[in-house]
């Protein structure tokens, strides 16, 4: 009865360890925007100098993530995900030690080669092991570590140091590294992975992936789809209190009601995912996402109201591209695919926000909020192109 068992006992502790990975992932994410005053200070540094931290880890990640797919052929995603945490832990606890400013930024490097690997590798075990709700969940849990990253720092820092922040949060990321080793076996059994459907998906290469159109086109909806969800939510504040004249009380709260409405979102549809279908739903809620960004940038009365249809839109995108992933590439294929989506969604991240900046700056803020609006309408044309040629496919 025991040996029965077993496989269901190590399917949840997986599931599990996979939900505290992701919230591991957002802890640290969010450190550094609380506690930059303090480390500017310390260092004596010029305010543009976080650039060197962000850029640091996004071109760590951005490797990492191209890289995931020969390291799980190489390593096994049990070894891979803890080796991953070690890294992160590793920078957690340098940022806290570190003497000299070279020294902290470095660590942003570690952070994003082990950040970048976990996210790769959890998103390809999830997508080919679980349901498309549990998808949706892991990406809330996200959102819980990036929501309790600031909660440390900021009590940290009232009790006077924010190494102390960076050390709490490193020993937590330890715990969960312990956590990846003591499970490391559990990954890679024969139960808990699948053989792919044709042998020749077998030897995918790197290159081989690559030649595939659709791969191509999965990584323009994640480069597209990060750059939406990160412009928003960096630059709907400035455009509403400098554009529109709102007060910077409503308009934190219309941006806390954003993300709140991304979160909760992901919760909510990983109940109704499988009943509604991953496409149906991805369908609608790009077209939500497009109907949200245009009532914001038509700057109609309650046009701010836009901003939580867009959250709600947002929410289920990223986890359920993520789970059609090996679906309609194969899984072998989407062992490199899903890392170049992680490094796509990277690049957009920091590209279209940064394109935007230089918008406002010759164009005026209010061009931000229509660009959104195009973002929103290329998402939806490339994911119809998509189902289209998965119908002629078929």
């Amino acid at each position: 009865m025991q040996d029965s068992n077993s496989p269901t006992i190590s399917r949840r502790l997986l599931l599990v360890t996979a939900y505290l990975g992701f919230i591991s992932l957002g802890l640290p994410d969010t450190l550094i925007g609380v506690a930059w005053p303090s480390v500017r200070d310390f260092f004596g540094r010029q305010q543009s100098e976080i650039a060197w931290i962000f850029f640091g880890a996004g071109a760590s990640y951005f490797v990492s993530g191209l890289l995931t797919g020969k390291l799980l052929k190489s390593f096994g995603i049990g070894a891979l995900l803890a080796g991953s945490s070690l890294l992160v832990a590793a920078s957690a606890l340098g940022y806290a030690v570190a003497p000299v400013w070279i020294l902290f930024a470095a660590c942003a490097l570690l952070h994003g080669l082990g950040s970048g690997a976990i996210d790769a590798g959890l998103n390809h075990y999830v997508a080919n092991h679980f349901s498309p709700r549990h998808m949706n969940w892991l990406h809330a849990c996200y959102g819980i570590g990036a929501t309790l990253g600031p909660l440390i720092m900021t009590f940290m820092l009232s009790m006077g140091s924010w190494r102390a922040g960076y050390a709490a949060v490193g020993t937590l990321l330890l715990l969960l590294t312990g956590l990846f080793i003591h499970t490391r076996k559990l990954w890679d059994i024969p139960g808990q992975t699948t053989s792919t459907t044709h042998e020749e998906e077998a030897s995918v290469g790197m290159l081989g992936a690559l030649q595939h159109a659709g791969v191509w086109t999965h990584v323009a909806l994640f480069f597209i789809y990060t750059g939406l969800e990160v412009t928003v939510g960096q630059w709907s504040f400035t455009v509403m209190t400098e554009a529109r004249g709102m007060s910077k009380e409503a308009a934190g709260m219309w941006v806390t009601i954003y993300w709140a409405s991304l979160a909760t979102g992901r919760v909510v549809f990983g109940f109704i995912v499988e009943r509604l279908g991953i496409d149906r739903l991805l369908r609608l809620s790009m077209l939500a996402a497009m109907i949200g960004t245009g009532l914001f940038a038509a700057r109609l009365p309650f046009s701010e109201g836009g901003l939580a249809l867009v959250g709600l839109g947002l929410a289920s995108i990223y986890p359920c591209l993520m789970t059609r992933t090996p679906q309609r590439l194969g899984k072998a294929r989407a062992a490199h695919a899903i890392g170049f989506q992680v490094s796509a969604a990277m690049v957009g991240a920091a590209l279209f926000p940064s394109a935007c900046g230089w918008l406002a700056q010759t164009r005026g803020l209010e061009t931000v909020s229509l660009a959104t609006v195009a973002m929103a309408c290329g998402l939806l044309l490339i994911h119809e192109a998509l189902l289209r040629s998965d119908r002629r496919q078929s």
